[in-house]
């Protein structure tokens, strides 16, 4: 199944809550919606007397995602909140609290709409400084909410390099932290796949080869294919369907439950990327990627990153089943002709 959706609350929206724009999104036939954690900052707060024994589940103040109990952050959404627990409250208005997230992610399993979740673009795993701790902990609380929803990936960027010809610490330094996050993930039971996102910038970790060697270093990552980072990385690399299914073919084998990606149209120069355009600007064309969906026929999330979100995520469903369409006509033409061809075969022997 391939499915499309905008990357963010689509702009037609009159809501601007989460639950209003997956229903917003089901009700203009997508299926998919990235949630951009823009405002991932936390605010720390000691419980109220009425909190202590309650678990986050059941606070109604805030979106509450862990606690800290002896410098140790605690996730789990049924331990019960101690006196001297320090609550971890995330600034972002995705929903009002912990409580609410549950059935906002049956909701959209109901109306068959698949939420993932990108992190704050600006990103540093290279280092070990204060924004890599709170670059870490942007990647865990994404985590977290995304499991509560019943999310399937959380998409992340890693960072830049200081000095492109210097990349060995900042590499290490990736693959450290990558592998401590991952190591996080597994004892703390979630469920949401881990996705790295190909960049667009050459001074940004995450070229192809970079994240495909990352999956093989670290077990349950998995890539993210940007289209149009990679075609402005690679100088516009991605012209016809035989591009798109070379670069389809090398992620695939990776993504067992289906490949994320992220489309639209793209301005680029020197190999990185300026700004992203609606899709029918540029040289980046969705038709030939559509062909090769369907010649592949892998399961995918086609996420719209275009200023024009849901009018672009939608012209893309249109084009995928226009190209469909077409392949079943001709195929149905195809096995009339050679019906046609056999009765008129059965004639002449008689």
């Amino acid at each position: 199944m391939i499915r499309f959706g905008p990357a963010g609350i689509p702009l037609s929206c009159k809501g601007r809550t989460l639950k209003d724009g997956i229903e917003d999104v089901h009700n203009l036939g997508l299926t998919a919606i990235e949630i951009p954690m823009v405002r991932a900052g936390t605010v720390d707060r000691y419980p109220e007397e009425e909190e202590i024994g309650l678990c986050i589940a059941e606070l109604k103040d805030g979106l509450v995602v862990e606690f800290i109990r002896d410098d140790v952050p605690i996730c789990d959404p049924r331990e019960p909140i101690e006196e001297d627990d320090v609550l971890v409250r995330m600034a972002s208005g995705i929903a009002d609290s912990y409580g609410s997230l549950i059935p906002i992610g049956k909701m959209a399993e109901r109306l068959d709409v698949k939420i993932s979740l990108h992190t704050p673009y600006y990103m540093d795993l290279g280092s070990s400084n204060e924004l890599t701790e709170r670059s870490l902990n942007n990647i865990r609380h994404c985590g977290i909410i995304s499991n509560a929803l019943g999310g399937d990936i959380v998409t992340t960027n890693l960072g830049l390099y200081k000095d492109v010809n210097d990349t060995a610490e900042t590499d290490a330094n990736i693959i450290d932290n990558v592998a401590a996050i991952m190591e996080w993930w597994n004892d703390n039971g979630i469920t949401t796949r881990l996705g790295i996102e190909i960049t667009g910038r050459q001074e940004a970790f995450g070229s192809l080869e970079q994240i495909l060697s990352l999956c093989d270093e670290i077990d349950g990552v998995v890539p993210v294919i940007n289209f149009p980072h990679h075609h402005s990385r690679t100088r516009g690399s991605l012209i016809t369907s035989a591009d798109f299914k070379d670069l389809l073919e090398k992620v695939e084998p990776y993504c067992n439950d289906g490949i994320h990606t992220l489309f639209s149209g793209v301005e680029y120069h020197d190999g990185n990327e300026r700004r992203f355009t609606p899709i029918k600007k540029g040289d980046l064309k969705f038709e030939p990627l559509a062909e090769t969906l369907i010649d592949l026929k892998c399961g995918a999330t086609v996420i719209s990153g275009s200023p024009l979100l849901e009018h672009d995520a939608m012209y893309m469903k249109v084009i995928h089943e226009r190209v469909l369409t077409k392949r079943v006509a001709k195929v149905i033409r195809a096995k009339k002709k050679d019906e046609a061809s056999a009765a008129e075969a059965d004639a002449e022997e008689e």
